[in-house]
């Protein structure tokens, strides 16, 4: 009887431990490191290591992006997305006088496409240097 508790109990951790394994598999997860401000949404976001999530499994075109050094946490709505066919993670900004204007999120699994404000162009405008910069990330699921 003791050996078949233990048994049960056993098989009951194992179970738990891999579905908490699965979940800690979120889809479009990576992290990015920025070594400059840059802008999203209207907001101006410091350098540092940034987290990049769904805000819902069941709702890709929320985004959570997080920084938990500086406590910054920000929502961010994508307006396209489309499949990832190189599975290569990386952030792209357009650089529109001197600001980095966040334009594109990639995972290794979709593309999202970030827009870009009026607000952030009309802060950014006249003497634009014009360009785009792309950070590399890394896909890392926890």
């Amino acid at each position: 009887m003791r050996k078949q508790t233990l048994r049960i109990l056993i098989t009951l951790i194992a179970v738990a431990g891999f579905s908490l394994a699965a979940k800690a598999q979120a889809p479009d997860s990576i992290a990015f490191k920025i070594s400059h401000e840059f802008v999203v949404a209207g907001k101006a976001l410091p350098a540092g290591t940034y987290r990049v999530n769904r805000l819902s499994a069941n709702n890709p075109v929320i985004l959570t992006l997080s920084n938990f050094e500086r406590r910054v946490s920000l929502n961010v709505l994508a307006t396209d997305i489309e499949s990832n066919r190189t599975n290569k993670a990386e952030v792209s900004f357009e650089l529109v006088r001197g600001e980095y204007l966040l334009s594109k999120i990639a995972t290794t699994d979709h593309s999202f496409a970030i827009p870009i404000s009026n607000a952030d162009v009309l802060e950014a405008q006249a003497g634009s240097r014009g360009g785009t910069y792309t950070a590399g990330g890394s896909a890392r699921s926890r």
